[in-house]
């Protein structure tokens, strides 16, 4: 401790400090220590180019790391890689290393890079230049996104070696005009796909399609690419990649590269009503761990699960440090945040100048932020391999680091906040695509037609397109002449389609306060629950209040405002059966997965006063109905479980069950806990009994539901003993809900009904 400062002067002392802070200490659920590792080498590869391994040398390093060895070798052999191996464990030369060796042999090669994000590509572009100019060869590397000047896009396709862009890039404004990257699809030898994890839900879906229709234009250039995948660590990483390129990959996950001592620290806030089971707000305990560990000195990320969230603490922590660090030195980080903002962020936590950040899950990836030293999550990030990456973004240079996760009240917080090993020795969840979602299926079919005419007997990603075709046809998109399939609108489909979500556009927000300016933008699903009339939109710690939505032009008129709470709205939901696809009996119930529509409608708002938490007031929302078709999977209660209980009973207990089921379900998915909605009906209108469906909260579903059909049984064992091992008496926000919502009877009414339905 520096004396003159008070100030702890080293991770180790912030550590110690910790431990001797009964505060804290009475609420750590468990501390986990992950000791330090040594880094396993490889000498340079025989064949590496000589230019390569100077400038290797020249950056101190004298040999790779056993994977980078190892992917560089699969590579060499023509295999297509996917290398698995933890944050900041140098994957980037797994890459680099064979695509510069073949152009440093071959002029003409050329490859792709393709990265989630506009930051991390010229990320990785400034990295792979550092090592280009020390070889003083002439390779010429570019960045092609939106930011790019129409001046340079016409150079980077004429003379391009390595074109790093993003999926969105490539799906809009390369695919589409492939004539003029002519050079770029006849040389390709190499396309790499960084952050392969990144790719599942929807998105993945669609990224999957892209590279399908980039295959496609290969081969009719006359080329046969590589694939060369990186990932984070997840349960299926061979399969997963393996679906998303359509090729079969080599696996490379033997990490050898070091680490820093980890302390990973579990945190339950303290009960506050033991009865009721209510704890003090995540938020405010979040707010003062984050607070102690900045105000000692310690750069630190915070993430939060919320944009919401995010500014909620932001303003919070700008308060409490404004003396010590001044508000600038706290930022805030995410989605909807212009480009511009998000690169003055980025460069002020490499520099030092930001001391701390919080951010949504946009700073998981592997973006160049520097060296922080304490990490502290708000709430469990909802599956095992975002929490090992957000993690991961403390201690990179391997120093000690600290991780507090502080649980929310939600059942899956507490639940993973009360089962340590479930997290520490469980496999991290499969990441999940469903390229072959229909809706998603038939816009790129219409993307590839405009790109190139399709072939009689041609298939797509292995699926037979015929009928696909012929309905394109009828509906007057596609022409057929002399047996192929050719792009007959005027309109240009790949600038319709988002790759990111369902929703065709996002919901742009403007700033009236001093003339109209362009503040952020939200998906279209969000939008209702966050810009209808009266809401506060908080960006950068600054409240809004929504003035005005244009739904139909999809724009959010804010002014600035100065009140104490923010807004949170209610949906209602309706689900209907359209059609069942697979059905099973277990004892005492059914279950079913099929397809479903779901009405979703706002109807109030409630205002939350900042700090204490406490509801102030509602209000009416007045927007439309919104329609979804999508695959769910539901189980319905046989009639010798139902006549045992009265309505009211059983409206409880599935109440109950559903509110538990709802949080364990992402245990089992590789997805945010919003991809995934749970809806209990004491009635159905499909067969008049009770019934709990889970949907996929995206057009045509993308395969969560169905995997949560096949593990049915262990969802049902794991809410079960969640509700028995809880500690409230009757129910609480942990499990079964609030009392005001089930009762004193909901924790009983649940176990009955779950224990009688057990296989």
């Amino acid at each position: 401790m520096n004396k003159l400062t008070g100030k702890v002067g080293s991770m180790a002392e912030m550590i110690e400090l910790v431990r001797r802070t009964p505060e804290i200490m009475s609420q750590v659920t468990h501390w986990h220590t992950i000791p330090p590792r040594e880094a396993r080498y490889a000498e340079f590869p025989a064949g590496l180019h000589e230019g390569l391994k100077t400038a290797l040398r020249d950056r101190g390093v004298h040999s790779l790391y056993t994977h980078q060895a190892a992917a560089f070798r699969e590579a060499e052999l023509g295999r297509h890689v996917v290398t698995v191996t933890p944050t900041a464990s140098g994957k980037t030369l797994c890459y680099n290393l064979p695509v510069l060796q073949r152009i440093l042999h071959d002029d003409s090669a050329r490859a792709l890079y393709l990265f989630p994000t506009k930051a991390l590509a010229q990320d990785q572009v400034a990295e792979m230049q550092e090592l280009v100019d020390k070889m003083g060869a002439r390779i010429k590397t570019h960045t092609y996104d939106g930011d790019t000047p129409p001046a340079v896009r016409q150079v980077i396709r004429n003379a391009g070696h390595v074109v790093v862009t993003n999926p969105d890039m490539l799906h809009a404004a390369i695919l589409p005009h492939h004539t003029k990257w002519v050079k770029l699809f006849e040389n390709l030898k190499y396309i790499v796909i960084d952050e392969v994890h990144a790719y599942r839900g929807v998105f993945g879906s669609h990224v999957a399609n892209v590279i399908r229709r980039l295959k496609r234009i290969c081969r009719f250039y006359g080329s046969s690419p590589q694939f060369i995948c990186a990932s984070a660590t997840i349960d299926n990483p061979r399969e997963h990649a393996e679906r998303l390129i359509g090729e079969s990959v080599a696996l490379v996950d033997d990490n050898g590269a070091p680490a820093g001592e980890k302390h990973f620290v579990f945190y339950n806030p303290p009960v506050v009503n033991q009865q009721l089971g209510i704890r003090k707000s995540s938020v405010l305990e979040t707010r003062k761990l984050a607070a102690l560990l900045l105000k000692q000195g310690i750069q630190t990320i915070v993430f939060a699960r919320s944009r919401v969230r995010v500014e909620i603490l932001l303003t919070y922590l700008q308060e409490l440090v404004k003396h010590e660090l001044g508000t600038k030195s706290i930022r805030g980080y995410r989605g909807g945040y212009l480009p511009q903002l998000r690169r003055e962020i980025e460069r002020g936590l490499r520099s030092g100048d930001i001391r701390g950040v919080v951010s949504t899950n946009a700073l998981e990836l592997g973006i160049d932020i520097g060296q922080l030293q304490a990490c502290v999550l708000n709430g469990y990030p909802g599956t095992i391999a975002s929490t090992w990456q957000q993690s991961g973004r403390a201690g990179r240079r391997q120093e000690s680091s600290i991780t507090f996760m502080v649980a929310s009240s939600n059942p899956l917080d507490q639940y993973i906040v009360q089962n340590p090993r479930y997290f520490f020795e469980r496999p991290p969840e499969r990441a999940l695509i469903h390229p072959d979602n229909l809706i998603i299926l038939l816009d790129h079919v219409k993307c590839a037609a405009y790109e190139l005419p399709f072939e009689p007997g041609e298939t797509f990603g292995g699926e037979p397109l015929e009928e696909l075709l012929e309905y394109l046809a009828e509906e007057r998109v596609l022409h057929r002449a002399e047996g192929r399939w050719y792009w007959m609108e005027q309109s240009f489909p790949a600038q319709n389609i988002s790759l990111r979500s369902a929703a065709q556009e996002n919901f742009i927000i403007i700033d009236m306060t001093s003339g109209a300016r362009v503040l952020g933008e939200v998906d279209r699903f969000s939008a209702p629950t966050l810009l209808h009339e009266e809401a506060i939109y908080i960006h950068e710690g600054v409240q809004y209040q929504v003035e005005k939505l244009d739904y139909d032009e999809k724009k959010a008129y804010v002014r600035e405002v100065n009140v104490d709470y923010f807004t949170d709205a209610n949906l209602a939901v309706e689900l209907k059966v359209l059609h069942v696809n697979r059905e099973d009996r277990d004892a005492g119930l059914e279950r079913q997965f099929g397809d479903v529509e779901i009405l979703s409608k706002p109807t109030i708002f409630k205002k939350i006063r900042l700090r204490s938490h406490e509801n102030i007031g509602s209000g009416p929302i007045h927007l439309p109905e919104e329609e979804l078709h999508t695959s769910s999977y539901w189980f319905t209660f046989a009639d010798s479980v139902t006549e045992k209980r009265s309505v009211n009973e059983m409206q409880v207990a599935l109440l109950g069950l559903a509110n538990v089921l709802v949080h364990i379900a992402p245990l089992y998915l590789m997805c945010d806990p919003l991809d995934i909605r749970v809806v209990p009906q004491v009635k159905a209108p499909h067969n008049k009994k009770p019934t709990i469906f889970f949907y996929d909260r995206y057009p045509g579903g993308i395969g969560l539901s169905e995997r949560l059909y096949e593990v049915h049984r262990e969802l049902l064992a794991e809410a079960k003993r969640h509700i028995a091992g809880c500690t409230c008496l009757s129910g609480c926000p942990a499990c079964v809900g609030p009392i005001e919502e089930v009762g004193l009877t909901g924790k009983q009414l649940a176990l009955g009904l779950l224990g009688e339905v057990e296989a």
